[in-house]
């Protein structure tokens, strides 16, 4: 398969299952909230993530926020396609990773640029322990800078002569 037709093909596949999944929330669940699914481990939510990461400057004005999200976002997205258009084909597992990295930032952009903040609605805990909510596009982010960082730990380094 050509490496721009994976591109697109994952990304976009990451793109569209955000953005389903984020408008049956905001269209099924009023804000806040929240149904069992495994309980004691497992919930959907519905909840505006204004901030980044974990709640990243959340507490700045709305203004702010949308500027940086956005120019990170902006950011973000092409410096990962430079990477993958860097990255040889037979560095599959890499290019599944930023493939997948692509697609999650842009998922979350778009959220960004409509709304002003993310919409989030997996929430898992175990007891005392709570995880912050996430989304499909948080999902695809995290599970593609595994396979980057797998790729890297398990190339062969070549050493000088």
């Amino acid at each position: 398969m050509n490496k721009y037709i994976k591109l697109v093909a994952v990304a976009g596949t990451i793109i569209i299952l955000d953005q389903i999944t984020k408008s049956l929330i905001l269209g099924r669940m009023a804000l806040y909230d929240s149904f069992a699914v495994v309980p004691g481990f497992f919930n959907i939510v519905h909840i505006h993530n204004q901030g980044g990461a974990f709640g990243l400057l959340a507490g700045q004005s709305e203004m702010i926020r949308y500027l940086v999200f956005v120019l990170l976002s902006a950011v973000a997205v092409g410096v990962i396609y430079y990477l993958y258009v860097r990255t040889p084909v037979a560095e599959w597992l890499q290019a599944t990773g930023l493939a997948l990295i692509f697609g999650g930032a842009i998922g979350n952009m778009i959220d960004r640029l409509r709304f002003g903040y993310v919409v989030d609605f997996l929430d898992f805990y175990l007891k005392g322990w709570h995880y912050p909510a996430f989304n499909v596009a948080d999902s695809a982010i995290t599970v593609g800078i595994g396979l980057f960082l797998l790729q890297m730990l398990t190339q062969k380094t070549q050493t000088a002569p």
